[in-house]
This record gives structure tokens, C-alpha cells and sequence, in this order.
């Protein structure tokens, strides 16, 4: 379907529709008809369908009376509601995609296809360096500094600036990211710009805070584990409830065999089974048999036959197995699927 950025205004109704693309005119719509209704007709759509329309709808600002008056026309078995004007923009596109999607798969999305405000184009330059280079550039910097940067850089790169920041430092910069309040851009404008003059680079566009503890999780995640672990334990010294709460949030390969047998079964049936034969590799025997007693004798006797002769493999390739099967795990937790809740709580008490 074709698309437009053109911005929904008030008032030139008869004009405006007429200036509207269908995918403009649907998003309209669905602001239109609020958030429940919006979410289930959002779930007939391809994802790539529903990112468009989620595009049109974040931009909307204000759908005049006349406007609204039109669209029902042409949309003739929708029953007008409104009585004033309606106010769409992007946290009702939010709202709408979560109902429809589930939370990771609409964080997903909004983060796409979210209006230029909030942004991360001003970021772009420092999150596209190596992370040698980012790591020089927050060297000096204070941890709550080095903390708001790092939340803006995908984690598997931020995982690898953290590992060069001495061991010293690390545990308070996590601290602080893990606990970023929301910050106003103003001031996330004055850090970057203050980076970017150090680099020669112009600032062009305003941002806004990210952080918190999922970003904090999801770095560690990314971390080597002992790495990892270590940093958990010692910032559970000082902030237990920080660490559980981080803890929560993480979920790990290992974890799947805290897992009911039925989530597991549901989750093995979106796996490649040469994925997991890659991810068993290295895996504990418990979680060997765990998962190899979810799937039936003959793809199980595969899988261990595929194990047996696959010879020396690379860890990074076995850790990207493993990272498409936990991909498979958020998907089906994101569409309510599986529940990770028992999981998680299981895995907390074998990771001290």
C-alpha cells in the first residue's frame, strides 16, 4: 500500500480528505474508533501493513469535526462517536499496537516508525562508531553521563563498550542506567551536543530519554555471563531490590529449562531444529534433556546425532543459535503465547 507523510490538520475538510492516501484515511479512522477496536483490526494486517498505518497514525495531531464527518461517509458503516475533536498521535499508536501485538513487538515497531521528535537521528553518529571509539569518546565522562548515552545504543554494541570501561566503574554505571528517570530533552540536547563537539559533529535534531532497567537487562544479556553475573552480585551487595528487579527482566537460554513442558513444546515448534542442535552445543545436560524431552524421539535422536558429528563450531555462532531461539521465546511472550513469569521467578534462585 502506498504512503504519505502528509499530517492530518483541522479544518479544509473537503479538501483534506480529498488529499489523503487510504493508508492516511484508515489510520484516521482507527484513532477514530479508540484503542480496543483499533487493536483488533490492526491484527488482520501484515506486520509491514501494520507498520505503515502505525506510522500515519503516530502522526496524526487533531482530527477536525468535518474531517471526522467524512471519513464516516466514506467509511459508511463506522457510527460517529465524537462529539468534539479527537487527539491521536503517538502514544494512542502505542497503545493500539500493544493490544494488537503484545509489548516487545509494539515497542518494536514504535521505535521504527515513530515521529522524528523522539527520534534517535542526533545519536546516529555515536551509536554507528566501533565500540573502541564510543568507549574513548565516554571515557572521561561521569557514570550518569556514560549511563543515558550507552541507553541509546543497541545492546549487543553496548554490551561491547561496557566491556572496556574498567570493572571499577561498571557496577555505578549500570546503577544509573538501570535507574534513569525521564529526562527532558533539553538536557539530553546539551549532552549530546557536548559529545558531538568533541567529534565535529552538529546537532540537528532532539531526542528523548530511554534507559531504565529493561535497557539494563538486555545489556547484560548481551554481556559475557561471568561478566555479567559478577556485576549482578555486586551490585546486589548494595541495591538488592535493583538487582531482583534487573533480574526479572533478564531471560537467558539457560532459563529454558525453568519452563513448563507445554511452554517449551509451544516454543520448540517455531525452532529450526538445526538452530538447536547449534544451541545445545555447549548447553548444560539439564537443559539437553529438558528441551530434547519436549519434541518427539525421532527429532530428538536427530538433534543428538546432529550434536555428536558437528565437530569444533565457533561460539559466536552457537550464541547466535541461542539468541534465535530466545527471539522465538519473546515473540510467542509478546503475543501472549507463553508465559516467562514462572520461569524468570525459577531462574532467579539458580543464578545465586
Amino acid at each position: 500500500m502506498p504512503s504519505s507523510s502528509a499530517e492530518t490538520k483541522s479544518g479544509e475538510a473537503g479538501g483534506e480528505i480529498a488529499s489523503l492516501t487510504k493508508i492516511q484515511k484508515l489510520a484516521a479512522l482507527l484513532v477514530m474508533l479508540g484503542t480496543d477496536s483499533a487493536a483488533q483490526v490492526l491484527k488482520s494486517f501484515e506486520p509491514e501493513e501494520v507498520e505503515l498505518i502505525t506510522s500515519e497514525m503516530a502522526k496524526i495531531t487533531l482530527i477536525s469535526q468535518e474531517l471526522q464527518r467524512d471519513l464516516l461517509a466514506e467509511f459508511s458503516a463506522v457510527a460517529l462517536h465524537a462529539g468534539t475533536s479527537i487527539h491521536g498521535g503517538l502514544d494512542f499508536a502505542r497503545q493500539s499496537l500493544e493490544k494488537a501485538l503484545g509489548v516487545f513487538r509494539a515497542t518494536d515497531i514504535i521505535n521504527r516508525v515513530a515521529p522524528s521528535r523522539g527520534s534517535l537521528v542526533a545519536m546516529q553518529g555515536i551509536s554507528d562508531m566501533e565500540p573502541r571509539q564510543i568507549y574513548n569518546l565516554l571515557r572521561h565522562e561521569q557514570p550518569q553521563t556514560v549511563a543515558l548515552v550507552l541507553s541509546f545504543i543497541p545492546p549487543d554494541k553496548a554490551a561491547l563498550v561496557f566491556a572496556l570501561i574498567p570493572p571499577d566503574q561498571r557496577e555505578r554505571i549500570l546503577e544509573r542506567l538501570a535507574t534513569l528517570s525521564p529526562t527532558p530533552i533539553e538536557v539530553v540536547e546539551k549532552v549530546v551536543g557536548i559529545l558531538n563537539t568533541k567529534l565535529g559533529v552538529r546537532q540537528t535534531r532532539a531526542l528523548n530519554q530511554t534507559g531504565g532497567i529493561k535497557t539494563a537487562a538486555d545489556i547484560l544479556n548481551s554481556m559475557d555471563k561471568t561478566a555479567g553475573k559478577s556485576l549482578l552480585l555486586s551490585i546486589e551487595e548494595h541495591n538488592p531490590d535493583l538487582c531482583q528487579a534487573i533480574r526479572q527482566k533478564m531471560f537467558t537460554f539457560e532459563d529454558l529449562a525453568a519452563l513448563e513442558p507445554q511452554a517449551l513444546q509451544r516454543i520448540l515448534r517455531e525452532v529450526d531444529m538445526r538452530d538447536l542442535a547449534m544451541a545445545l552445543k555447549t548447553a548444560s545436560d539439564k537443559l539437553k534433556a529438558t528441551l530434547l524431552g519436549c519434541i518427539s524421539k525421532r527429532a530428538a535422536e536427530t538433534v543428538t546425532e546432529e550434536i555428536t558429528y558437528m565437530g569444533p563450531v565457533r561460539l559466536r555462532d552457537i550464541e547466535s543459535a541461542q539468541l534465535r531461539v530466545i527471539d522465538a521465546v519473546r515473540k510467542l511472550e509478546a503475543e501472549g503465547d507463553v508465559d516467562l513469569g514462572s520461569g524468570r521467578r525459577n531462574a532467579l534462585h539458580e543464578m545465586v
